[in-house]
């Protein structure tokens, strides 16, 4: 894919999905800086793997719900690089249970883990984009933002914030030649999902059209589409990434 810029910044990117955006946007020759909260071993195993390909990547540890600390980084990778590109914010929490035995402190530790750093990443990339007037950013949702799910409401606010607050950020940035855009994916074989009882996983697929869970790379793929040269003219738009559950 063709990309005008030259770095990006992936929150969350130790492991999982994020790790697999991290290998797949350094694959097509842009400068990763791999964030990670707790995980440094994991994301130094991401640098280490994406300069094994001929890559370029960085490290680089903070909380995305610490405002200072989010802003700080961004700070440091313009210094260093002259600019920030690309955002992905990836980065998310869980903390399931049913909405009448969820504390108050429960909804909120989600709503701050993946709302409110969303909502940091993409005003900071606003700032240091425009002086550029280009960039583009993506945010990773969920299907459980467009559908709602039992035992998840915080999860669910968290995400249909995050595509409703992309869509605001893209009507506000456009005429600085900036692009917001949302992913949803489904259902994604992740460690996440590897935990789960065999029974589960095939109650889950049995809705899935596509009879099967996707790949990171799968979400890695559609994220690189939206941030590439090739989605120049889409923004604001969600890209939902699962199997057909949810058209």
């Amino acid at each position: 894919m063709k990309f005008s810029g030259n770095n990006v910044l992936v929150t969350g990117a130790s492991r999982g999905i994020g790790a697999e955006i991290a290998k797949g946007l350094a694959g097509m020759g842009l400068k990763v800086w791999v964030n990670y909260r707790s995980g440094e071993a994991e994301a130094n195993a991401v640098k280490a793997a994406i300069e094994a390909e001929g890559g370029k990547a960085e490290v680089i540890g903070f909380d995305v719900s610490d405002e200072d600390a989010f802003t700080s980084a961004i700070k440091s990778i313009v210094t260093e690089d002259g600019a920030l590109s690309y955002l992905v914010n990836n980065a998310g929490i869980t903390k399931d249970k049913l909405a009448m035995r969820m504390k108050t402190d429960e909804f909120m530790d989600v709503i701050n883990a993946n709302l409110k750093s969303t909502f940091i990443g993409c005003r900071e990339a606003v700032k240091v984009m425009s002086k550029k007037r280009f960039g583009s950013v993506v945010n990773i949702a969920s299907i459980v933002g467009e559908t709602g799910n039992a035992g998840q409401t915080n999860y669910a606010a968290s995400k249909g914030g995050t595509i409703a607050m992309t869509k605001s950020f893209a009507m506000e940035a456009a005429p600085r030649g900036i692009r917001f855009n949302t992913i949803t994916p489904g259902f994604i074989a992740t460690e996440m999902t590897e935990v789960l009882k065999d029974e589960v996983k095939d109650s889950f697929t049995a809705k899935i059209p596509m009879a099967r869970f996707g790949n990171p790379s799968e979400v890695a793929d559609a994220v690189a589409f939206l941030l590439s040269d090739h989605a120049s003219y889409i923004t604001g738009e969600t890209l939902k990434v699962n199997g057909g559950m949810l058209m």
